[in-house]
């Protein structure tokens, strides 16, 4: 097997999107979101794309709306995954806030997948004031990353801790 899925989160400013563009620089890598498709619909009925808290609200509950109706955050990752499955990428990283979502995606997965909670030190927590981002680091991940190096030492570092999991799962890696 050449794939490896790993579910990351952590909370906002991690580094969770650097860290997956520094993976891609050593493998083929496709990075996803649950948020996506809210993102979508969110910014055409007026969000301006803000980051701040009561953004960060609105496209949760926004979510959680789609997640009870639907489930369009899950359909949408099962149909990144399937055309993951298809591609050349060895990587594919998805970004999910919720341990309920991330336990329903999990399941539909069959190859070597893997959750990991990216940490950085920001001194004081940050209180978002939503369930999906306050209660991040509640959910039992396999494996956690400290995002606490420079940007030039991270690269390496990263990869480094990227190979250890694709040995221990088994996970052959290919040319990027």
């Amino acid at each position: 097997m050449e794939k490896l899925v790993v579910i990351i989160n952590g909370t906002g400013g991690a580094g969770k999107d650097t860290l997956c563009e520094l993976a891609g620089h050593r493998y083929r890598v496709k990075n996803i979101s649950a948020i996506t498709p809210i993102k979508k619909i969110a910014a055409e009925n007026g969000w301006d794309g803000g980051k701040d808290g009561k953004s960060r609200k609105f496209l949760a509950d926004l979510k959680q709306l789609f997640v009870a109706y639907n489930d369009l955050p899950n359909r949408y990752l099962m149909e990144e995954y399937r055309r993951f499955l298809d591609s050349r990428d060895q990587i594919l990283f998805v970004h999910i806030r919720e341990g309920s979502e991330i336990d329903k995606f999990k399941k539909g997965v069959d190859i070597p997948c893997v959750t990991l909670l990216v940490h950085k030190n920001f001194g004081e927590q940050v209180v978002w004031g939503n369930p999906s981002d306050d209660l991040v680091e509640q959910y039992p991940y396999d494996y956690q990353y400290n995002n606490e190096k420079a940007l030039e030492e991270a690269e390496d570092d990263f990869a480094a801790f990227l190979g250890k999991i694709m040995k221990e799962k088994g996970v052959q890696r290919g040319q990027a």
